[in-house]
């Protein structure tokens, strides 16, 4: 692979402010209301007074280079209504003409290079760059000319398409129905504008799991296939357009296999689409569809069907795969070397039982499928790759021999996090290394198929990580259907061609652009808020892991609830902001903020509901019981309501089957929760649970003058008959939300303090409430310190019987050996995580306080005592190391702790937990010698750690799924 220059490059962020800066017409499309940007006069035209000009490349480029000159033709079009011709010879005359071509392969940017017109030493042999540049007279004829040349077929189609986004024409007008505004009058800067070769060589995506994808290409694109040519052409155009150039294409049972249709690998290389396959599909062979017809015809001698097992038929497998390599040589492919079961199945070895066996074999495979491409493809048979996953990795890490020029694909835990990155010997290979990464993923210990729940800011911390282990060959996404990952592909491509364009800071700024580039720029920090929103409400839990009893609705303020309120608040804000939308883009927005916004409201929303109905039945409710079970089976409803929209109404029904959030494949996805109804009792009594007890008021409701909380008591009627009640505190700096009324099924009662007008001190009140001939007392806790002490103290302060902390939060950060923590924004459960970096940096093991990174937290104690702190940290993986922090307090010796460093790959185990959690809790215990001011201290032993909150239980904390409320704290 040529090496990247050394000097620094223009990132395509600081490319689009560029023209921005100069003038260009649209850089990101213009909503109608808009103001057309100012013309310059060094601008070229493209469009001017419904004038289009006219496209040339030369006939003899690359067929790749041809076509999509052809869809700059059409996107002309698109924008200003009127087509531009494609000419293959140079006019005879024209005052402006677009140039398009391929350095070596067009002889008009050849001479145009010759004559010294056109700069390209920096962009001539190096991948997939190229530059775009205006040039005066440059043909006999020609007035000026818009110059895009490649460095390669690529290249080229990737200036190509710059200038289509330039324009105003989204990668996803088709796949997401973004409009293309119209405008009589188009312009681009002079230049020129240089883009480099991208970060990381081969960038791609895995069409996976795709049983809706499947029906929706059967009912809307080919009636008599399951994803044939005319479904891969748009699937080539948007990869192109995103800049990728890898596919592995859909492999399952209901689809059809690639090579069936034989228009499909023809297809992928008149693109310019490099093909390979998926782990257990060698060779571009799929094994779901193709061992079965090939065993039945090479029986063996006793007429039984051979085993796809290579201890047992080498040479019938060879022949299989052989017969490929023959068949597809003329493409340009990647070829997966190596071998695992049919249809993403473990390695089948009856003769070789032990590892050390397993090992002897695997290397006899993949010297065969060396020697096959040798022979069939030759020197043509490159990239060649070798993806250790799953039982593979235990494989290859026993002693696998991959030869020096295959590139090792490093598959991550199928939840977003690495399990191991390349050392240094495997950094040296010339074949390189590269990563298999899950935006979307079926099996265990969950599934998540239906939306685009991964937080960019975890994949960019991932994706910053792997590429600082030098992983930069090729990049794999799984994206599932495609449908619903629209954004977070978007991200992961844009960093594998420019992984420095995005900064810990900053990973937002991506969402305000690139939703500008969608919906317009005034809408852009807006769409970009509502999608952190998202992404961290899924990071808590992705709405496809939801389940019955995760979320507390009796501790924290009922933290399921302000979860929904939360979420609630998000789908409010969605849809004004979509009503003020022009109508043309409404679809757009429906598909990429509304409805994931909308389904993972409902997904949540009906579980909450459930649980409340749970919770009801275990209280003895009456009336409420049953308004609970309806509620939920409302949500869901209503979630199926919006589903058949999206599939129906949407684009005219465009997308009839490409959302369903259980597809019947689907395992583990959550579904309609049962609830219970109570049948109806001509009673009535009060009954009722105060925050923190699932039933009564044993534990108190606590108030602190710092935090100063809220807290609810829930009201209920044990029968269905209406009955009157009213709630009196016996305090009069007590508030209360309502203190009584007529009751049916229930009310939530919400208490505050009026601290101006409380004594200093600890009180004891009580609340009484009354009603259906019953009185019931709640007894409140509250602790005033005075407004002098609010104002005085400094750091996090004990309230509760806990402290809370952001980890994001800290008093004070100490860098130490080439180590520290840095902040990333938008990462974790709340507003942001520190991360222990380089994450190439060496583990400090000995002499913590001295030699290690620290974080440090000042916190006020009001107890003392030997109290837990549990550390949440973001879940990563080293299977060839270790997953260590150490936490500590004031100079006292740090303890330890180690995380899960391993993919187990099951149900109901550490790993499994930490990654339907998003965080893994890690405990030790600290000392507090006396109350007052302390120091937290905690210490990175591994690199790459990323904190997200700390909470110490001083012996008040409540159960809860999330974190408590952050603590009180003054800076």
């Amino acid at each position: 692979m040529p090496q990247r220059p050394s000097f620094p490059s223009v990132t395509r962020k600081s490319f689009l402010r560029g023209m921005a800066a100069a003038g260009a017409a649209p850089l990101l499309p213009v909503a109608a209301a808009e103001a057309a940007v100012p013309v310059r006069r060094s601008d070229f035209p493209l469009l001017h007074d419904g004038t289009a000009v006219d496209v040339f490349v030369d006939a003899a480029d690359d067929p790749a280079v041809i076509r999509a000159a052809g869809d700059l033709q059409a996107d002309l079009e698109r924008v200003g209504g009127v087509r531009p011709r494609l000419l293959h010879t140079v006019p005879p005359r024209a005052e402006l003409l677009v140039l398009v071509g391929t350095i070596g392969a067009s002889p008009v940017i050849d001479r145009l290079i010759g004559q010294r017109r056109l700069d390209v030493s920096r962009v001539k042999g190096r991948w997939e760059a190229s530059v775009t540049q205006v040039v005066d007279r440059p043909l006999p004829g020609v007035g000026r000319a818009l110059v895009i040349a490649g460095s390669d077929r690529r290249g080229t189609v990737y200036g190509v398409y710059d200038t289509s986004e330039r324009i105003g024409v989204s990668p996803w007008y088709w796949w997401a129905d973004v409009p293309v505004a119209r405008r009589d009058t188009v312009t681009v800067p002079a230049g020129p504008f240089v883009r480099r070769e991208p970060a990381v060589r081969y960038r791609g995506i895995f069409i996976n799991d795709e049983q809706n994808l499947t029906t929706w290409s059967h009912r809307t694109q080919e009636p008599d296939k399951h994803i044939g040519p005319r479904t891969y052409e748009r699937v080539f155009e948007l990869l192109l357009r995103l800049k990728a150039n890898y596919l592995w294409p859909a492999m399952h049972p209901y689809s059809d296999f690639f090579n069936k249709h034989r228009e499909n690998p023809e297809l992928a290389d008149r693109y310019g689409i490099v093909v390979g396959s998926s782990h257990p599909e060698a060779m571009l062979r799929n094994g779901v569809h193709e061992w079965e017809p090939w065993a039945e015809e090479h029986r063996t001698e006793d007429g039984t069907l051979p085993l796809y097992d290579y201890t047992v038929n080498p040479s019938v497998i060879s022949a299989y795969w052989r017969a490929r390599a023959r068949e597809n040589a003329a493409y340009e492919s990647s070829w997966t070397i190596g071998m695992r079961g049919l249809h993403d199945s473990a390695l089948e070895t009856q003769h070789a039982t032990t590892v050390p066996e397993k090992v002897l074999v695997m290397n006899d495979i993949i010297a065969d499928q060396r020697r096959i491409l040798a022979e069939e493809v030759g020197p043509a048979a490159a990239p060649q790759i070798f993806i250790p996953y799953k039982e593979v990795l235990e494989l290859y890490n026993a002693g696998v021999q991959v030869p020096d020029d295959v590139t090792l694909i490093w598959p991550d835990d199928n939840h977003g996090n690495m399990r191991q990155l390349p050392n240094d010997a495997e950094r040296r290979r010339p074949g390189g290394n590269g990563i298999y990464y899950h935006l979307s993923y079926w099996g265990r210990p969950r599934s998540y198929l239906w939306l685009d729940t991964t937080q960019l800011s975890k994949v960019w911390q991932e994706l910053r990580r792997v590429h600082e282990h030098q992983a930069d060959r090729m990049w794999i996404f799984n994206v599932g259907d495609i449908k619903s990952i629209e954004t977070g592909l978007s991200f992961c491509l844009d960093m594998a061609w420019d992984v420095d364009r995005w900064g810990p800071g900053d990973v937002e700024d991506f969402l305000v652009e690139w939703a500008g580039r969608q919906f317009g720029r005034r809408y852009g920090s807006e769409i970009a808020a509502i999608r952190t929103e998202y992404y961290r409400l899924a990071a808590q839990r992705r709405p496809e892991f939801i389940d019955k009893a995760v979320f507390s609705t009796v501790h924290h303020g009922d933290e399921a609830g302000r979860r929904m309120t939360a979420y609630e608040q998000l789908l409010d804000r969605a849809r004004r902001l979509g009503s003020k939308l022009p109508e043309a883009y409404r679809d757009a927005y429906y598909e990429l903020v509304e409805y994931p916004v909308h389904g993972a409201w409902l997904m949540n929303l009906k579980y909450y509901w459930a649980d409340r109905n749970a919770l009801a039945v275990r209280q003895g409710r009456g009336a409420g019981t049953n308004r609970f079970a309806d509620l939920a089976e409302a949500a869901h409803a209503e979630e199926q309501a919006i589903t058949r929209r999206y599939n129906t109404e949407i684009a005219g029904g465009k997308w009839d089957g490409i959302v369903n959030p259980y597809p019947s494949q689907i395992p583990k996805a959550p579904g309609r929760p049962a609830v219970t109804r109570v049948p109806r009792q001509e009673t009535s009594g009060l009954g009722l649970a105060s925050e923190g007890n699932e039933t009564g008021a044993d534990r108190p409701l606590s108030f602190s003058s710092y935090t100063r909380d809220r807290r609810f008591v829930d009201v209920f009627n044990t029968g269905f008959l209406p009955l009157e009640w009213r709630a009196e505190p016996s305090a009069p700096w007590i508030r209360l939300s309502t203190t009584g009324g007529e009751l049916t099924d229930q009310v939530r009662v919400w208490a505050e303090i009026d601290w101006p007008r409380v004594p200093e001190g600890t009180h004891r009140p009580t609340l009484t409430f009354t009603g259906a001939g019953r009185s019931i007392q709640v007894p409140l806790l509250v602790v005033d310190d005075g407004e002098r002490a609010r104002r005085r103290a400094r750091g996090f302060v004990e309230a509760h019987g806990y402290v809370s902390i952001d980890a994001a939060h800290f008093d004070r950060e100490v860098p130490r050996g080439g180590a520290r923590w840095r902040i990333v924004r938008g990462l974790g459960r709340r507003t942001a995580a520190v991360e222990a970096v380089p994450t190439t940096a060496r583990p400090v093991t000995e002499d913590l306080t001295a030699r290690s990174p620290e974080l440090r937290y000042r916190v006020r104690f009001a107890t003392a005592g030997t109290f837990p702190v549990t550390v949440f940290r973001l879940p990563s993986l080293d299977e060839r190391g270790k997953r260590r922090l150490a936490v500590g307090l004031d100079d006292q010796p740090p303890t330890v702790l180690s995380g899960q460093a391993i993919a187990t790959g099951n149900r109901g185990d550490a790993w499994a937990r930490n990654v339907e959690e998003g965080v893994e809790k890690l405990t030790a215990r600290v000392t507090v010698s006396a109350p007052g001011e302390h120091v937290l201290r905690v210490f990175m032993v591994d690199p790459g750690m990323a904190v997200d909150q700390i909470v110490i239980d001083t012996g008040g904390l409540a159960g809860g799924y999330l974190a408590p409320p952050e603590s009180y704290r003054r800076d």
